[in-house]
């Protein structure tokens, strides 16, 4: 697996919208560079790896659907992305770093989670 994290935004977005690799492999990249480096920096609360890996195989579905049909493809389609535990995801347990919500499923996205849901992004 290529390491991906010396690309810049740019370089991430057009190599995958280019076909130069997968939102798959794009998020199991970082999910794996999470995982190797997260016992020193302790950076996440909640990793959601299983459904950021659903969400980029359904993502590079749609990235094929307009390549196929030559349509532009979103701008931000298949991008994995980290959200701070302070804002909600759905179905996903936000904590807001506090002992007594460490237990709290969010049962709804923020707005501007759901916006960028919506924009095709993959919450890692």
């Amino acid at each position: 697996m290529s390491d991906f994290t010396n690309l810049t935004l740019r370089q991430t977005l057009q190599s995958l919208h280019r076909g130069e690799f997968s939102s798959t492999e794009l998020t199991r990249s970082y999910l794996e560079r999470i995982q190797k480096l997260e016992p020193q920096l302790h950076t996440f609360i909640t990793l959601i790896a299983e459904k950021a890996l659903s969400a980029a195989a359904a993502a590079d579905e749609k990235i094929a659907r307009f390549r196929h049909k030559q349509q532009p493809i979103p701008p931000l389609l298949g991008l994995p992305i980290a959200i701070k535990d302070v804002i909600c995801v759905q179905d996903v347990r936000c904590t807001c770093g506090s002992k007594i919500q460490e237990n709290y499923i969010a049962p709804f996205s923020a707005t501007a989670v759901q916006n960028l849901l919506d924009a095709g992004v993959i919450v890692l």
